[in-house]
């Protein structure tokens, strides 16, 4: 059989094609290097260039660029043939494909097409079998590698964005990105999901603390014994009166029992008066020794000592068998600010928004995203960190949209860098959680809204407090983050989000609606939906009282949404109360305040969901 590395594409929008006389110019094409793989040889790194349509091989000794390998698309994920022979990647398209790379030939063929924005693609150690996240189905294909065919999908929860494989390759763990529940409950959560890859089915669902959400990495133990999930653990249930010590939002690592397939504690990688900011990538030293993790916001690298963490974690945890946790202090690890005082190196990088992580031997190489490089990390225990930043092209001046990228992601804007915009707007999008913002009064949190055509839909926030969405831009960076900016950071993130496009609906067929949906798009009509929700943008941009408020907020003026990307926005109305459209439109509808939608059949609803769900 035939082996190859497979690689996914991350598609990322907007560029700027005009200087500011309008004269057409050439865009500025980065590299943005955001997945890396290193060889069992120590001698190649892999590299997942997302911008550039292209994965570069690097000589670790030259510390160059040797070869590089274009695709038609752009990567997102790298998985090594255990042979070495080849390298896979998929591209994260709504219809992704699975490319392989010849790593004797340099061949790059396509082997097959998998599902909307496969990602995280990971090897079975015999090589025969591919496990992928198609993200936006909310599944994992498990590809044949011999045939090149999709043997199996199964069902995640919401969103999954990394996997893990056990060494004996019995279990494959996968971090799912965002909450898949109500949003208005008393626990609101992502999850970790368990697949048994002999059976093809998913067997346990590993609880995350309240309020985590934004779940990027997740890596198993060489052992075997443990896996570890990079997330935000967010205080949602706070009015955002303050930011210190990660009042708003923290960032954390969990850890989980693979042979009991639960959770065993929770650490948090801030420090008491300094945050950590979208914990990224997380990998293990091959001899088990440590575990490091990237920080995008801040632009650090985290090394923890793995034995003394598990020594710290057995000991809370009979400390509090003991006591129950009265008293005792140390037990609560999640709400501990100092926990990994004297276990975890905290280390600036050179280099901004690092995110794939690969070790070799001693040195840990980060993908350090916006400034088209790669972090060098010595990791000697018994010496200082030596950090260099190695360039992988030439550098490149910032076009507006692209540094209102990086603003919008970096944490230093914030005081003590607890979170950054992208904390709660993951991809520009939104976090699923409820925030009590001030910005209408107190104790009526609200639904973070998507900031996809923000700029296009004002007034701008769910009840429409700021008058667009250029204010809203102004008022977050003064009022969630605590800082005064200069204007040109804030005039920057705008033409950022200006930038971001919609992506295609999962449930459209071949780029078009349904038979369903175009039966919806008359019914969309008839139920009065298109009366509010009109036009290419799905909105008249007015306010309307649809009796979806709480006994407390009685006669609420909402803002009508966009139904662009509606279907990637759950959970809905403005408490995210509702977990599906068919919530909304049924069970949150009283007196069909909401459409008219009482009298439909269960076909018609069938339909009308499908075509606003394809929106």
């Amino acid at each position: 059989m035939k082996k190859c590395l497979y690689v996914f594409v991350l598609v990322l929008f907007g560029s700027e094609l005009f200087g500011s006389a309008g004269v057409a110019k050439e865009p500025v094409t980065y590299l943005s290097p955001s997945v890396l793989v290193a060889g069992d040889e120590g001698e190649k790194l892999y590299i997942a260039l997302a911008t550039a349509n292209q994965v570069a091989e690097f000589d670790i000794a030259k510390e160059q660029i040797t070869r590089r390998f274009s695709l038609a698309e752009r990567p997102s994920g790298l998985a090594l043939a255990p042979d070495q022979s080849c390298l896979y990647v998929t591209t994260a398209l709504p219809n992704g494909k699975v490319f392989a790379v010849n790593l004797k030939t340099g061949e790059v063929r396509s082997i097959l097409s998998l599902g909307h924005t496969p990602t995280a693609p990971v090897v079975s150690p015999d090589g025969e079998t591919l496990y992928v996240c198609n993200r936006f189905n909310n599944n994992v294909a498990v590809v044949d590698l011999a045939s090149s065919k999709t043997t199996a999908k199964i069902s995640v929860p919401r969103e999954p964005i990394a996997a893990a494989l056990t060494p004996d390759g019995k279990f494959l763990l996968v971090a799912n990105h965002l909450p898949a529940g109500a949003a208005d409950q008393d626990y609101t959560a992502a999850t970790v999901s368990v697949i048994d890859t002999g059976r093809k089915e998913r067997v346990a669902e590993i609880e995350l603390p309240n309020g985590s959400t934004g779940l990027r990495g997740i890596c198993v133990s060489p052992d075997g014994k443990h896996a570890y999930v990079t997330h935000i653990l967010a205080r949602y249930q706070l009015p955002t009166t303050q930011l210190e010590r990660g009042w708003m939002n923290t960032n954390a690592l969990s850890v989980i029992d693979i042979a009991e397939m639960k959770r065993v504690d929770t650490v948090l990688l801030d420090n008491v008066d300094l945050g950590a900011a979208s914990p990224w990538a997380v990998t293990c030293t091959a001899d088990g020794k440590h575990i490091c993790a990237s920080h995008a916001g801040t632009h650090e690298l985290s090394v923890i000592n793995r034995t003394e963490l598990h020594d710290k974690l057995n000991k809370a945890a009979s400390v509090q068998n003991e006591d129950r946790g009265v008293g005792t202090g140390v037990i609560d690890v999640s709400n501990n600010l100092a926990f990994l005082v004297e276990i975890r190196r905290r280390i600036k990088l050179a280099g901004k928004g690092p995110r794939g992580l690969a070790i070799i031997g001693r040195k840990v190489y980060v993908a350090e995203y916006f400034t088209d490089s790669l972090g060098v990390v010595g990791i000697n225990s018994n010496a200082r960190p030596r950090v260099r930043s190695v360039a992988l092209g030439p550098k490149k001046p910032l076009t507006k949209v692209r540094k209102g990228e990086m603003l919008f992601h970096d944490a230093a804007l914030c005081f003590q860098q607890w979170q950054s915009c992208s904390s709660c707007h993951p991809d520009g999008r939104a976090d699923a959680l409820n925030w009590d913002l001030l910005n209408d009064g107190i104790g009526n949190p609200k639904n973070t809204k998507s900031l996809l055509l923000a700029h296009k839909t004002p007034p701008a926030m769910v009840t429409g407090v700021r008058g667009d969405a250029e204010a809203a831009v102004r008022a977050g960076i003064r009022h969630i983050q605590f800082v005064v900016r200069p204007e040109e950071d804030a005039v920057a993130i705008d033409e950022y989000l200006k930038s971001l496009e919609p992506v295609p609906s999962p449930h459209l067929v071949n780029g078009k609606l349904s038979d369903s949906a175009q039966r919806g798009r008359a019914i969309f009509e008839k139920a009065g939906c298109a009366a509010c929700h009109k036009g290419p943008l799905f909105t008249d941009l007015k306010e309307y009282d649809v009796a979806a408020g709480n006994p407390t907020e009685q006669d609420q003026q909402l803002d009508t949404p966009t139904l662009v990307e509606v279907w990637r926005t759950a959970p809905y109305l403005y408490d995210g109360r509702a977990t599906t459209i068919r919530e909304v439109l049924t069970k949150y509808n009283p007196n069909d305040r909401h459409g008219k939608t009482s009298e439909l059949s269960q076909a018609e609803m069938k339909d009308l969901i499908a075509f606003v769900l394809s929106q």
